[in-house]
């Protein structure tokens, strides 16, 4: 199965983040994944202003593990799975301290404050989303609730690794991840209060709010203890160290879900052996010419002087054609690149990427019926075509030795992709156009509009036969990225 989620990373890119999960049954879980980019003609995007390595610096992949999924209250429970692996590596470390129990305690209390972090996640966004109105007080409260335990709990747990045995360089780590923890819990409790402002919902935020203050001042309390940073309103640095510190702490805890990625070009083969092929015909060409006018003039005359010299400027053009026509011919059956995914020196999947200029004629009728132009640009079309990217991808997974690799249970892997549109907008008009009308006393009245450019992005996807798409329009001009939609397939 493959979910897709695209947002706005930021004011100059897009972020898709691209869930595969395998199938528990299925050795190999292989699933593709097409990706259709329709660029207006006036953004002057084509295969002579945007090449293929144009198009790979301005995409930045990371692959993740999925984060195993718990819910707050299982997290808090006394048979809790993460807790109880924590708690066992924390023995292990202060009996023995020896590398690999260091490595296994630290791992653990990553695993166990990336999963705190998703679980808050997904009960808010239940919250928010999906409950019923009469039932958020009660949910929120429980909500409240199970933070607080787990957050206790853990913190419980610092007392097995106070000992002579458990460096401080080792202790870190335990505080690291009750770092990030309790700055996740303000950040999530301020979110909330704020959630509930925007919709409107007094009578609960009045009714809630002294608890939530509750545990955002128990949890400032703990953080003095700590002397972990807190935010300064009246920072001369704008919290710039604190922000720093916030990211570091982001990637330390996120670090072991990422995977070993090495990427290498593919179909290196091939491309020898076409480019082999292309020399072979442009000699055959050369020798042919040169044979036979040897036969008919002989080798000291000025007809096959002529003829050697001409055949060899031919040869070279002859061998850059069929190159070229070979590479056309190739390129949809080959890909780019080719990434090993590996999770502590074991392969667990490969992907495959490829980039190529699509034109119109060659588009496939479900995607150009998912495309759904409106009747100015399929007349525009006619003059000016828009011009078309698709940027292939394959998944490959192997359940087993992904099962192998953790003892959670990890259902699959999260490809994070990041398109930056710079090159898109390099060509942009200006982003403001000012317009006239009249006023109420008849005169000119000038107001400045707002000129854009938009992307089509088609999302092609399937795993186990079954095909899907997703649809995107993106709106930007000179100033960044202002809108995204998801338009009906």
């Amino acid at each position: 199965m493959i979910s897709v989620n695209t947002k706005i990373h930021d004011k100059f890119s897009l972020e898709c983040k691209i869930a595969y999960k395998a199938r528990r049954k299925v050795k190999a879980n292989s699933y593709q994944l097409n990706t259709w980019i329709f660029i207006p003609n006036s953004l002057d995007i084509n295969a002579s202003t945007y090449n293929r390595e144009d198009f790979y610096k301005d995409i930045r992949t990371n692959i993740r593990l999925i984060t195993p999924v718990f819910l707050m209250r299982e997290i808090a429970s006394e048979e809790a799975v993460p807790l109880h692996n924590l708690e066992t590596a924390m023995k292990h470390l202060a009996s023995s301290p020896t590398r690999s129990n260091i490595a296994e305690y630290e791992y653990q209390i990553k695993m166990f404050s990336a999963i705190f972090k998703s679980a808050i996640r997904d009960q808010l966004a239940y919250i928010y989303n999906a409950a019923q109105v009469d039932d958020k007080e009660q949910l929120v409260k429980d909500f409240l609730k199970d933070v607080e335990d787990i957050l206790n709990k853990y913190r419980k747990l610092a007392t097995i690794i106070k000992t002579p045995t458990v460096t401080q360089v080792v202790y870190d780590y335990y505080s690291f991840g009750d770092e990030f923890m309790t700055n996740l819990t303000e950040k999530e409790l301020f979110g909330l209060l704020n959630k509930f402002k925007h919709q409107n919902e007094i009578e609960l935020m009045n009714t809630l709010k002294p608890l939530i203050f509750e545990v955002l001042e128990n949890e400032k309390q703990h953080k003095i203890s700590c002397n972990f940073m807190q935010v300064e309103p009246e920072s001369s640095t704008k919290n710039k160290d604190l922000i720093f510190r916030l990211g570091a702490l982001k990637k330390y805890v996120e670090s072991d879900l990422f995977i070993n990625a090495k990427k290498k070009r593919d179909g290196v083969f091939v491309e020898q052996v076409y480019l082999s092929i292309a020399a072979g015909i442009s000699m055959v060409f050369a020798t042919a010419i040169a044979f036979s006018f040897q036969q008919t003039y002989g080798n000291l005359t000025m007809p096959f002087f002529v003829a050697l010299v001409v055949s060899y400027m031919l040869k070279d053009r002859i061998k850059e054609l069929t190159r070229f026509y070979l590479a056309q011919k190739i390129s949809t059956k080959y890909y780019d690149n080719k990434t090993t995914i590996s999770i502590k020196e074991k392969e667990i999947g490969v992907t495959k990427e490829g980039f190529d200029f699509i034109l119109d004629a060659n588009i496939p009728k479900d995607i150009l019926r998912v495309r759904n132009r409106i009747p100015l640009i399929e007349a525009d079309n006619r003059y000016a075509n828009e011009k078309i990217i698709l940027f292939r991808k394959t998944v490959t997974i192997n359940r087993k030795m992904l099962d192998n690799s953790s003892n959670y249970n990890i259902d699959g892997i999260v490809e994070i992709v990041r398109f930056n549109l710079l090159s898109f907008m390099r060509k942009t008009d200006n982003p403001e156009v000012p317009l006239f009308v009249l006023d109420e006393d008849s005169q000119v009245e000038k107001i400045m509009g707002i000129k854009n450019y938009y992307l089509n992005i088609i999302l092609q996807y399937n795993h186990d036969e079954e095909e899907n798409y997703k649809r995107y329009r993106v709106g930007f001009n000179r100033d960044g990225i202002n809108s995204i939609t998801e338009m009906k397939s």
